[in-house]
């Protein structure tokens, strides 16, 4: 496999590219941030955004999206990175509209697809229930009512459930204990009865929301695959959405590291560029190596999903492991060749080292996935 993008692909990008510079710069953040804005995003942007496509770029065209693929969304998750531009193409076009693909309910996929498409509507995926990851849900339960369902529990850390229309909630089976089996997958509107939502800003000035579920009625429709087998796709949307991090993270790093060069070349002292040190040229040498080898791993990760390859998990922890840890090498070593300014809000490094540090908790951090990589290894 050449690990190079194809012409459509780089069109993308720069297309992308392109877009987030004049549309969303960092400035962008920071008005939002300085605004205090409500929901964390920029609703006319997105719908732009959904004009574009690009909220249907992973959904198949039969229920009205682009059909393009793991990899372009990849590339619009890395771009947006470079510009820390928020929006909801991670918690939505990512995470939401692929656990409806890749559960394959017909008509859940034909009713809120097309919608999330056009940009109409927006999905948050809720499965966390502590302040660590981890994807099997403890508490929140799903038992059998007449013909359907009640589900109560917690759930925490939902990436722009503030904002969701409806969520993606996993839920233990009945009486089935936290093992691998017994869970199951549910599309819970955020207007239902007994759902309740808090909102909580983060570092990053994105925003998270705890969703309280008390005896929320749900109806046969509204499980995803079938009751008590959703472990598997769960994991399987988990992956695609480490990925899609690993990308973003890909895009800090790139973008730091390029600003952090630039500085380089202008900062004088005694007389003479600071990058003209040789110790700064050691630092920036082996960082530039850590960001290509990143950019390989992300493009074989997003392949591999596009290809359906049996190597996604494993592909998927490594990716946000090498990204989260060079992305944190990254920032750590843009605000140190900053110098003191580098530390203070009037520079924009010390915005993309608190995106970063989200991205990293985010469905695991590296420790979290080093282990598993080594365990899905035979480790």
């Amino acid at each position: 496999m050449a690990l190079v993008l194809n012409d459509e692909h780089r069109m993308l990008r720069d297309s992308a590219r392109s877009f987030f510079d004049a549309r969303a710069p960092v400035a962008h953040l920071r008005a939002l941030r300085d605004d205090a804005s409500e929901t964390g995003f920029c609703g006319d942007l997105w719908s732009e955004m959904a004009d574009m496509g690009w909220a249907g770029t992973a959904i198949p065209e039969t229920w009205g999206g682009l059909g393009y693929g793991f990899t372009g969304l990849g590339l619009l998750l890395q771009e947006s990175g470079r510009t820390l531009t928020p929006s909801p193409l991670l918690s939505t076009a990512l995470l939401g509209a692929g656990a409806l693909v890749l559960s394959g309910t017909e008509a859940l996929c034909a009713e809120w697809l097309p919608q999330v498409a056009a940009g109409r509507k927006l999905l948050a995926l809720a499965f966390e229930e502590s302040a660590r990851h981890r994807p099997m849900p403890r508490s929140t339960r799903a038992r059998a009512s007449g013909n359907g369902f009640l589900i109560n529990g917690r759930k925490t850390a939902v990436i722009d459930g503030h904002v969701a229309d409806a969520f993606i909630v996993s839920a233990l089976a009945g009486d089935a204990d936290s093992s691998e089996t017994g869970m199951s997958l549910f599309l819970v509107s955020a207007d239902s009865p007994g759902v309740r939502v808090e909102t909580s800003h983060l570092l990053d000035n994105h925003r998270v929301a705890s969703v309280d579920l008390d005896d929320v009625g749900l109806g046969p429709e509204q499980l995803l695959g079938q009751f008590g087998e959703g472990y598997p796709l769960l994991e399987d949307i988990l992956d695609r959405g480490r990925i899609g991090m690993a990308a973003e993270m890909l895009g800090i790093a790139d973008e730091t590291f390029a600003r952090t060069v630039q500085y380089l070349k202008e900062r004088k002292q005694f007389g003479v560029p600071i990058g003209s040190f040789q110790s700064l040229q050691h630092r920036a040498a082996v960082l530039f190596g850590e960001i290509e080898l990143c950019r390989s791993v992300v493009l074989k990760a997003m392949r591999a999903v596009d290809e359906g390859s049996d190597e996604v998990a494993v592909l998927a922890s490594l990716a946000k492991a090498k990204c989260g840890r060079a992305a944190a090498t990254a920032t750590a070593e843009g605000i140190q060749m900053h110098g003191g300014i580098g530390m203070t809000d009037e520079l924009d490094i010390g915005l993309f080292i608190k995106r970063w540090r989200a991205l990293n908790q985010h469905l695991g951090d590296s420790r979290y996935h080093l282990e598993r990589f080594a365990q899905l290894q035979g480790y």
